[in-house]
């Protein structure tokens, strides 16, 4: 193998694809990234075995060829380099890096020791608007569990549609769940259950300009464009009936600046209990009282303006919960639905056009 290259080429493509580069393995090939030319581009791929990133950047390639290298080792070099082009040539196991005065010789492994890609064929896939992919996992990917006890609730539900597709995240104390209008076409319905590590480089790689192929071959889905791929293995097993979860009868409603009541949770949350982080709200026409008490800390009470419609409701949250679901709240005002103390609560944008909708479970009043 033997190419020239832009120093920015080379530290965009490599950073592309460092997150997928496992910090501690057994495997020392898993460490490496493999670099593959061929006409007139690069190939560059890492993998940690769960989930697998490959980018194509635009190179001057005199002879084609791969090889593995130290992933994190050229990505440092690469970054000290000046900005002149490198030139690149592979001897035996053994990768020569030149740019400028600098000269530098990694030793790597063969390429035909890095792990296959899943074999999945992209013609029977499906066509999906990348903004409106990235806009699915930012409204819900912060919702998956991070308990190990139950598997399926650690990946983020995807469901596609001839005309809409949609995305649910829950740990059993919240729930988020989007959908978006989708009329790209593909081969049918279909249902996932995505690894939110997997979503992350996706939202991360994709830069919501255009249009991706999404398909599956046994447990692995690819996502490819022309420059980007990523894979990543499913979760299997049956997602839970999230539905009814979802409150229909909350009668009473609450409309609050989303900004506004998130600043007033997070200044309420500075005093809560480390343990519960539980904070407690009063909802009373026109205003809500926010109040946080930890004996051994202190107390901490708070007042906003909103409109509120119902019987005068107190209820508990756990702060995070709280300001996590506000957090990925679009801006301007949300809807808040409330039942009892101890009935779910539903969070939602006003913006009729937006599909979106989070709740989270109450805590205790009184402990």
């Amino acid at each position: 193998m033997i190419l020239k290259i832009t120093r920015k080429n080379l530290h965009s493509g490599l950073a592309a694809v460092s997150a997928s580069i496992p910090t501690k393995t057994t495997l020392p090939v898993l460490s490496n990234v493999l670099i593959e030319a061929d006409g007139k581009s690069v190939w560059i791929s890492g993998t940690d075995l769960d989930v697998s990133l490959r980018v194509k950047v635009p190179a001057e390639v005199a002879q084609g060829g791969g090889i593995t290298v130290p992933g994190r080792k050229l990505q440092e070099i690469t970054r000290e380099l000046p900005d002149e082009p490198v030139e690149m040539r592979v001897r035996g196991h053994q990768l020569e890096i030149g740019c400028g005065n600098s000269r530098f010789k990694l030793n790597g492994l063969a390429s035909e020791e890095f792990p296959n890609f899943p074999a999945i064929d992209f013609e029977e896939g499906w066509t999906v608007s990348e903004a409106s992919l990235r806009m699915l996992i930012q409204a819900t990917a912060f919702a998956v569990s991070n308990e190990e006890s139950r598997p399926i609730l650690n990946g983020v539900l995807w469901e596609i549609e001839e005309s809409r597709m949609s995305m649910v995240a829950t740990n059993g104390h919240r729930l988020a769940k989007m959908g978006v209008k989708s009329g790209s076409g593909g081969t049918g319905t279909a249902e996932f259950i995505v690894p939110p590590s997997a979503l992350n480089q996706v939202e991360r790689l994709f830069d919501g300009e255009g249009e991706l192929t999404v398909a599956r071959a046994a447990n692995h889905l690819g996502f490819r464009s022309d420059t980007r791929e990523v894979y990543t293995r499913l979760i299997d097993g049956k997602y839970p009936n999230y539905e009814q979860v979802i409150p229909k009868d909350n009668d009473k409603l609450a409309t609050v600046d989303k900004s506004a009541m998130e600043a007033a949770v997070r200044r309420t949350a500075v005093v809560a209990s480390t343990q519960t982080h539980k904070i407690k709200l009063a909802f009373e026409p026109d205003t809500l009282h926010l109040e946080a008490i930890t004996p051994d800390l202190g107390e901490a009470r708070d007042e906003l303006q909103l409109q509120y419609e119902g019987g005068e409701l107190q209820i508990a949250f756990n702060a995070n919960y709280l300001l996590e679901v506000l957090r990925n709240m679009p801006a301007g005002e949300v809807r808040m639905s409330f039942k009892t103390a101890e009935r779910a609560t539903t969070i939602q944008p006003t913006d009729a056009e937006l599909d979106y909708l989070c709740l989270i479970m109450p805590l205790r009043l009184v402990d």
